[in-house]
């Protein structure tokens, strides 16, 4: 069964950094894309991020690009998505997802406010 277990939220001022991870078990990692998704409060969940098997393809959102990085290591069954710059509209709770699975972790809100 798949199971995904997200981490590294936070409160965090404008401009500042954060590094989320998301542990994945239950699977053959390195043979899965992987996604970061978020949702912002009142608004539809939206997808960020995504990476392939090897984590030599990447993808990102417009709104992310230049300030999000994906990443994963395989050896450790874990995703990551380390954000710099990061704005107040980009507030919300962070979800990894893995391609072809309905199975969504608890989610890890980041919170950036003065």
């Amino acid at each position: 069964q798949v199971q995904l277990v997200e981490s590294g939220g936070g409160l965090v001022q404008p401009g500042g950094s954060l590094r989320l991870s998301c542990a994945a078990s239950g699977f053959t990692f390195s043979s899965y894309l992987m996604h970061w998704y978020r949702q912002a409060p009142g608004k539809e969940r939206e997808e960020v991020a995504t990476i392939g098997g090897t984590g030599r393809s990447t993808s990102y959102a417009d709104s992310v690009k230049g300030r999000f990085t994906i990443s994963r290591d395989n050896a450790k069954n874990t995703v990551y998505l380390q954000m710099n710059n990061l704005k107040p509209e980009d507030t919300a709770v962070y979800y990894c997802k893995r391609l072809g699975s309905n199975n969504w972790g608890q989610g890890t809100l980041v919170n950036v406010s003065s």
